[in-house]
């Protein structure tokens, strides 16, 4: 018998960014942000992720940032809330915080820096999810971490009632195949990674949590929306046509490059929080080369 748990959403999420004007999150860009969303056909949005800056947001911006996209969303699309932290006692925190804001999932990452052992990683989830209100959605990106989530960890997991996904953007495409096949009657796949998002679909994801999407939703909901359909030659194209721009956008740590972007669009103010800072001179020039931008 199937163990299924709902599935939050499918096809492509954007990991917005978090605008900030003069120290403070600019909440009229990230309305607009929030509409140009929508409206380019995203299945979901992510607030206080990676892409979001999370790590430097305040319990309290957590929960206003959540409460001001639930009311500015109106059900239109899941709202998901990053809630990970590298201690647990402040993810719990976090979590309870972004569930009375509102957030329809969450998104937590493995802890980083201290990390921890086998028993480690698994107390940490089981006592987020004991937590949470919401539905739980497990995150593995070592590159950013130093840790990586193992199959004997997925298999762990799957078992709680409130672990519903798992954002696999290890860039290991064996380890999300495994995952698929050995825990995909109990958790949803989606990769974090845009360049792999064809190549994720064909091994059974359910879609992608995406950078590139902040700047070009439709384009990243098309790809997902072929790829579900098994058009893979559209879908292949579409991918093959944003790979310089996706690339560009990891030139420096995510979301300097993003943001620099997005900017540049009059999307945001280029303000980020330290240790993120402005990109050098020679991204600038790419990026602006790449996007078409003076």
């Amino acid at each position: 018998m199937s163990l299924h748990k709902p599935t939050v959403f499918t096809g492509a999420a954007t990991a917005l960014i978090t605008p900030f004007k003069d120290g403070e999150i600019d909440y009229g860009a990230v309305e607009n942000l929030i509409e140009m969303q929508i409206s380019g056909g995203i299945s979901a949005i992510l607030v206080a992720g990676t892409t979001g800056e999370g790590s430097t947001l305040t319990a309290e911006e957590y929960y206003a940032l959540v409460k001001f996209a639930k009311e500015r969303i109106r059900g239109r699309v899941p709202l998901l809330a990053g809630c990970g932290a590298n201690s647990t006692a402040r993810a719990i925190a976090l979590t309870e915080a972004v569930c009375t804001g509102g957030a329809d999932a969450l998104l937590a990452v493995t802890p980083y820096y201290n990390k921890t052992n086998d028993k480690g990683i698994l107390l940490h989830y089981r006592a987020i999810a004991d937590a949470a209100t919401r539905p739980l959605m497990l995150y593995n990106v070592p590159s950013r971490t130093g840790f990586s989530m193992t199959m004997h960890h997925y298999r762990e997991l799957a078992s709680h009632p409130n672990v519903v996904a798992v954002k696999e953007a290890s860039g290991d495409l064996g380890l999300l195949e495994a995952l698929v096949t050995e825990c995909g009657d109990r958790l949803d796949v989606y990769t974090g990674n845009d360049n792999q998002t064809v190549a994720a679909y064909k091994l059974g994801a359910k879609g992608v949590i995406s950078v590139y999407s902040n700047l070009y939703p439709r384009a990243m909901a098309d790809i997902c929306r072929y790829a579900a359909r098994g058009e893979w030659k559209q879908a292949e194209g579409r991918l093959r046509s944003a790979l310089s721009c996706m690339q560009a956008l990891f030139r420096e740590v995510n979301p300097i490059p993003v943001k620099f972007v997005a900017a540049g669009r009059g999307l945001c103010q280029p303000e980020y929080r330290l240790p993120l800072c402005p990109p050098t001179p020679e991204t600038a020039r790419h990026l602006q080369t790449v996007f078409g931008q003076s």
